[in-house]
C-alpha cells in the first residue's frame, strides 16, 4: 500500500489536509521533521501513516495517560495494531503488551517520556526496529513553553543511545518561534522538514466579555448552550468546587476535575465526560492536554489564564471536528492578582520577567478592543487580514465617550499617592481610594486625607477599572511588570496639566442576530437532515456503549455530520462518507446504513 490507499483504507480520507503530505514524505525519506498545526488539524496522521509504511514499529511519546488510550483506542477502531506502555497498568498486563511488541504485532507504542530514563527499557528497546520516533506535544521540552516537563529533556539521549538512530519526527499546536528553535536545539532535531501551517482556527468565535458578576453570567452562556459538550476552565481548586456545585444546582449534566481530587474520581470525571454521560466537565488546567473528544462545542474560561500558550491550548479543544465552536473568556481586574500568584506558587519570591511578559500579553487581548483573532495571531508571528469578522469585537458594536476628566482624576490621585507614601501602589488601592475606601489599610497610610479621595464614591468598581484599562491602552498609565505597581506614562503629564483629550471606546454587546448569521455561513453547502443526524448520533451512542468506547472513537461529528447530508444507500457511498474507512465501514457500515434506510421510509 502506497500513503493515500493507507490515508483512505484507515482514516477514510481522500486527499491529505494543507501541510500533512510534506511531513509524511520528510518523514518517509528519511529526514526530521517539526510539524507546528493547530488543534484538529491532523498532527497524528503525520506520524500515523509513515508509521503503517515503514518496516518495524514506531515509538511515540506522549505526555499523557489518557491521551494514550485515546489514540491507541481510535486506532485499534481504524484496524491499526497499537498499544501504550504506562502506570496504569499493572504488570501482566504490560507483558502482554512486551509480548505482542517481540512478536512485531504492534505497529506503534505509545509511552510517556519518563519512560524512556528506565535503563530496562532501554534494553528492551534496543533490540526492536524503531524506525520513527514520534514526539508529541512537543512544546513540553522548551522552558519558553507554557508546560515544560523536564523528562522530554531526555529524549535526545535516549535517541542517541539506540544501535541505529531513527527518524525523529516533533508536533505540537502551539509554538512560538522562541519556542520551535528550542525544540529543534533540545531534540538535536537534524536538518527537519519544517512545516507550520498557521495558528488560525477558522471555526473557533473568540470573545471576551467583562460582566460585574461571573456566575450569572456562565449560567445564562450555559444555558444558551443545554445539550451541548464543552469545558469551563478555572484559575483555582476553589473556583472549580463553587461553579461545580452551582452548575448541578442548576440542573445542568457537570463533572469536575483537579488535582486535589483523588485519582479514581478523577478518571471517572474523565470518562463520564468523555463518554458523553456529563456534558460539561468544569476543571483547573489539570483537565485536557491531548483530549481527543471531538465533540466540544464550547469552552467557557471563567478565569483568565497565565499566558496565551494556555489559553489557546485550552480553548483550542473546541471543535476539533471543524464544527462551529465557542471560546469565550470571562474576564475580571482580580484575575490578573490570582494569575500572579500562581505564576510566583511553590518559588516563594516574584514570578520570572518571561513569565510576566507573557501574563502582560494575556492581559492585553482581554483588555483590547480590537480583533481578538488578529491578536492571538500577532503573538504566534503569523499574518493575516486586518479584522477576522468572526470574533466577539469584530462583531460587536462600539460606543465613544471622553473620559478626559475622569483620566485627570485617576492620574491625580495616582501622583498624589505617590508623593505621600514615597512608593507607587497598585491598581487595586488607587481604586479604593478613588471610591472612597474605608479599608485599615487606607486609614493607617492616611490615604483618606488626600483631596482624591472618594473622587469616585458614586462610581461602580467596575467603571473605576474599565478607566484605568483605557488609560493604559492610551499610554496614560502603565502598570510595572515586577511588582505590579500603576504608575504615569508617557501621555500623563500632557491629559494632567494640558488638558489633552482622552477617548475611550466600549463595546456594546454583539447582537444574537450576528452570532446565528455565522452559524449559517459555517454551515456546509448541503446541510444534513437534524433529524437523521439526531438518529445518527444515537446508534453512535449504541455502539459506543456496546463496545466501550467513547462516542467519537466510533465516528466523530464531523462525519455524521458528511454521512446525514449525504445519506448513502449502498457500501460504495457510505464509503465515500469523509472519515469513513473500509476498516470502519466492515465493521459499522451495516448498522448506520439501516439507521439511514429506516429513515427514508418514514
Amino acid at each position: 500500500m502506497d500513503k493515500f490507499s493507507i490515508l483512505k483504507h484507515h482514516f477514510g480520507h481522500d486527499a491529505f489536509r494543507p501541510g500533512q503530505e510534506a511531513l509524511v514524505d520528510g518523514i518517509l525519506s528519511g529526514r526530521d521533521a517539526l510539524g507546528i498545526m493547530p488543534t484538529g488539524g491532523g498532527k497524528s496522521l503525520c506520524y500515523q501513516v509513515p508509521a503503517l509504511l515503514l518496516p518495524g514499529m514506531t515509538l511515540v511519546v506522549s505526555p499523557l495517560i489518557s491521551l494514550m488510550k485515546d489514540q491507541v483506542a481510535a486506532l485499534e477502531a481504524a484496524g491499526i495494531a497499537a498499544a501504550f506502555l504506562n502506570s496504569s497498568q499493572t504488570l501482566e498486563e504490560s507483558r502482554q503488551v512486551w509480548s505482542r511488541v517481540r512478536r512485531g504485532a504492534c505497529r506503534l507504542l505509545y509511552v510517556a517520556p519518563e519512560r524512556l530514563e528506565n535503563q530496562r527499557f532501554l534494553e528492551l528497546a534496543a533490540d526492536l526496529e524503531i524506525p520513527l520516533v514520534a514526539v508529541d506535544e512537543a512544546h513540553c521540552i522548551s522552558q519558553w513553553g507554557q508546560d515544560f516537563r523536564p523528562s522530554y529533556l531526555k529524549i535526545a539521549e535516549f535517541v542517541s543511545a539506540l544501535p541505529r538512530r531513527p527518524v525523529l519526527a516533533a508536533f505540537t499546536a502551539t509554538a512560538t518561534a522562541q519556542v520551535q528553535e528550542d525544540i529543534v536545539r533540545q531534540l538535536e532535531l537534524r536538518e527537519p522538514v519544517r512545516v507550520v501551517t498557521g495558528f488560525d482556527r477558522p471555526n473557533l468565535f473568540f470573545d471576551v466579555r467583562r460582566p460585574r458578576k461571573k456566575l450569572p453570567e456562565l449560567l445564562s452562556l450555559l444555558a444558551e448552550r443545554r445539550g451541548r459538550s464543552g469545558i469551563v476552565y478555572c484559575a483555582t481548586r476553589s473556583n472549580v468546587e463553587r461553579v461545580w456545585a452551582e452548575l448541578n444546582r442548576q440542573g445542568f449534566s457537570a463533572a469536575r476535575y483537579h488535582a486535589g481530587l483523588d485519582e479514581e474520581e478523577r478518571r471517572e470525571s474523565q470518562e463520564d465526560f468523555q463518554y458523553d454521560r456529563r456534558q460539561i466537565m468544569v476543571a483547573t488546567n489539570a483537565f485536557g492536554m491531548g483530549i481527543d473528544k471531538s465533540n466540544v462545542s464550547f469552552v467557557i474560561h471563567y478565569n483568565m489564564p497565565k499566558n496565551l500558550e494556555s489559553y489557546y491550548q485550552e480553548a483550542g479543544r473546541a471543535g476539533r471536528d471543524g464544527e462551529a465552536a465557542d471560546c469565550v473568556l470571562l474576564y475580571g481586574a482580580g484575575d490578573v492578582a490570582t494569575a500572579r500568584i500562581l505564576l510566583s506558587h511553590g518559588t516563594g519570591g516574584e514570578p520570572e520577567a518571561r513569565e510576566l511578559e507573557r501574563l502582560n500579553a494575556m492581559v492585553d487581548y482581554c483588555k483590547t478592543n480590537e480583533c481578538l483573532r488578529n491578536r492571538i495571531l500577532d503573538y504566534f508571528g503569523q499574518t493575516h487580514p486586518a479584522r477576522c469578522g468572526g470574533c466577539g469585537n469584530c462583531q460587536g458594536m462600539f460606543s465613544q465617550a471622553d473620559v478626559t476628566v475622569q483620566a485627570q482624576m485617576i492620574l491625580s490621585c495616582i501622583k498624589r499617592v505617590r508623593d505621600r507614601l514615597g512608593y507607587y501602589v497598585g491598581a487595586a488601592l488607587i481604586v479604593q481610594v478613588l471610591r472612597g475606601g474605608r479599608s485599615q489599610r487606607i486609614r493607617e497610610l492616611g490615604l483618606d486625607q488626600l483631596s482624591t479621595y472618594g473622587l469616585m464614591r458614586e462610581e461602580p468598581r467596575e467603571r473605576v477599572r474599565a478607566w484605568l484599562d483605557c488609560l493604559e491602552a492610551e499610554e496614560c498609565v502603565y502598570t510595572e511588570p515586577e511588582h505590579a505597581t500603576l504608575r504615569p506614562g508617557p501621555r500623563a503629564g500632557t491629559v494632567l496639566f494640558h488638558g489633552e483629550r482622552v477617548l475611550m471606546l466600549s463595546r456594546v454587546e454583539r447582537q444574537t442576530e450576528a452570532r446565528s448569521e455565522r452559524k449559517k455561513e459555517s454551515a456546509s453547502s448541503a446541510p444534513p437532515d437534524s433529524g437523521l443526524l439526531a438518529a445518527l448520533k444515537t446508534e453512535r451512542t449504541r455502539l459506543a456503549r456496546q463496545e466501550g468506547v467513547p462516542p467519537y472513537i466510533i465516528f466523530s461529528n464531523a462525519a455524521l455530520a458528511d454521512m446525514a447530508a449525504r445519506a448513502p444507500r449502498t457500501p460504495e457511498e457510505f464509503l465515500e462518507v469523509s472519515g469513513v474507512g473500509q476498516i470502519k465501514a466492515q465493521r459499522y457500515g451495516e448498522a448506520f446504513l439501516a439507521v439511514i434506510a429506516a429513515w427514508r421510509e418514514r
